[in-house]
């Protein structure tokens, strides 16, 4: 079985403005500045013949490039405890209609809807246990952060590999948003053979 989800891949300068954000806070499990990214579906566990026709799906979409920029921060809460910080990717139309293309490719490859609402994010940091209050100053010192513009031009297909020291992420395939340009990094229908 594969663990997808389909994302942008993050410069490597992106990553590393995320990456200078990422510390002084106690308890704060950082992502790997190479695992950052921004999900654009999660997918789940299919099999090898299911990830071949989700890759077909995905490659029949044709949507013009647009740039994205990042500002501020934010948490995901579970009852009172804060498991998530995260940084805020700007909602544009651009961005919503790529992640609707997206969403309809894998639902028309046989995945059942995405029931929860698209908030573009960036995962920066999880959290086991950590003192709401020092979150918060966090937040408030760090809730400035700007990012971009980056022109988004490419879509990606990834495996999830979960492990003892977290999660990394392998790209499949890569899906340029206007065809005759970009190269395939991988093939997940060969992967699926």
């Amino acid at each position: 079985m594969l663990r997808l989800f389909a994302g942008l891949a993050l410069s490597q300068t992106l990553r590393q403005h995320f990456a200078r954000v990422c510390q002084g806070l106690p308890g704060a499990r950082w992502v790997d500045p190479k695992n950052l990214h921004l999900t654009l579906r999660f997918i789940g566990e299919v099999d090898r013949h299911t990830a071949a026709d989700i890759d077909v799906t995905l490659q029949r979409i044709d949507v013009p490039p647009f740039d994205l920029r990042f500002s501020g921060l934010g948490t995901f809460s579970q009852g009172r405890k804060t498991r998530v910080l995260w940084a805020r990717a700007n909602p544009t139309d651009d961005l919503n209609h790529l992640q609707s293309k997206i969403e309809s490719a894998v639902v028309r490859s046989g995945q059942p809807p995405e029931s929860r609402k698209f908030l573009p994010h960036v995962t920066l940091a999880r959290f086991r246990t950590a003192h709401p209050d020092r979150i918060y100053s966090f937040v408030e010192r760090n809730g400035l952060l700007q990012a971009g513009p980056v022109t988004i031009d490419r879509f990606v297909l990834f495996e999830s590999h979960i492990g003892k020291g977290g999660p990394h992420y392998e790209e499949l395939a890569d899906y340029p948003l206007y065809k005759g340009q970009g190269a395939r990094v991988g093939e997940a229908s060969q992967a699926a053979s």
